[in-house]
């Protein structure tokens, strides 16, 4: 048994007035923190794999494992228990990083409780909504207040986590699913400006796939050229807050069905926001930014490339949101040590 959500009592909605008047209060007021971590350890999951590998042998890493399981949920129990559970049941025992992330693509897809509550919270809490799509698509910086009513309802129900002061995301998969709804959200209301660049992504996507195998670089092409096309009037502030949204939804159906993206939330601000690409067993890492001259675009570049030693990659893609009049919009490649970076100029 897993107990997955904890209640504080002082949150419980009173309804003793009309529904537009709600208010969180305790009935006996008598709150009290509660601060039992709910969440699993990288090492408690690492000592149930060895467990299980024990019982099944499958020749699995498992340390490996429990880190990309703890790095996707952050330790949230359920998540935990329903990737191993597809791995083990729907996937033949594949414990290798394929089997997982294709676990993560049949959970992502999958209707559960646990999704069907979240898109009821954020059907509630509006503010909520507005708070994490601020987040997600602008890398807004929030400050982490307990007492701001948003980010008390989002933390009670564990959709956020404080990090460095500031709000996050509380994991990787509810960062994943939430994209996906609110993408999928943009093409049903029939915006004009999420729908065009959804369905140039759309229309494109066979120009991108080569047996089998995704061409980021064709991809920031043809964004380019769509993207001046569609947004080439539209004022600078408009850009800066928009701008990233705008390559996650034309890069979304692209990807769909084969791959997934997420951002690192150690990137993501205001200014800049690093996506990892998981494509049919290849890793592409994007970097989008906000163009704030050339030496600060250099030292964009040579973040990058450090980034990329990290996942053990020779070659990373940028992709830069400029306001000059004088730019030069279109793709160009660029060595930064013994790396290559496919730069975009939109």
């Amino acid at each position: 048994v897993i107990l997955a959500g904890v209640y504080d009592v002082k949150n419980l909605k009173l309804k003793l007035r009309p529904e537009s008047e709600h208010q969180y209060n305790s009935p006996w007021n008598i709150a009290a923190n509660f601060d039992v971590s709910m969440e699993l350890s990288e090492d408690g999951i690492h000592g149930m794999l060895d467990d299980y590998e024990t019982d099944h042998h499958t020749g699995m890493d498992t340390a490996k494992i429990a880190k990309l399981i703890s790095d996707y949920t952050s330790g949230y129990p359920f998540l935990v228990s329903r990737l191993c559970q597809i791995i083990d049941e729907n996937l033949n025992q594949n414990w290798t990083e394929a089997g997982f992330l294709e676990a993560v693509k049949l959970l992502l897809k999958e209707s559960n409780t646990l999704f069907d509550d979240m898109r009821k919270k954020l059907d509630d809490f509006p503010t909520m909504r507005t708070m994490i799509t601020a987040i997600l698509f602008s890398g807004e910086a929030l400050l982490f207040n307990a007492y701001d009513k948003a980010v008390n309802v989002a933390k009670m129900f564990n959709f956020i986590k404080e990090m460095n002061g500031k709000i996050a995301v509380s994991n990787r998969i509810f960062e994943i699913w939430f994209y996906n709804l609110f993408q999928s959200e943009a093409e049903i209301a029939q915006l004009p400006d999420d729908t065009d660049i959804i369905r140039n992504g759309s229309i494109d996507k066979p120009l991108f796939i080569k047996n089998g195998r995704l061409d980021m670089k064709k991809v920031l092409e043809r964004f380019c050229v769509h993207f001046n096309e569609i947004y080439d009037k539209k004022d600078e502030r408009f850009i800066e807050k928009q701008g990233r949204k705008f390559f996650l939804f034309f890069l979304k159906p692209i990807i769909n069905g084969t791959g997934n993206f997420y951002v690192e939330a150690e990137t993501r601000n205001e200014r800049r926001m690093d996506v990892v690409v998981d494509y049919a067993g290849e890793r592409f890492v994007v970097e989008l930014k906000i163009w704030r001259g050339e030496s600060y675009n250099e030292h964009g570049e040579q973040q990058l490339s450090e980034y990329l030693d990290y996942y053990g990659l020779n070659r990373g893609y940028l992709v830069s949101f400029c306001f000059n009049k004088d730019k030069q919009p279109g793709v160009r490649e660029v060595a930064v040590g013994n790396r290559t970076i496919v730069e975009a100029v939109v």
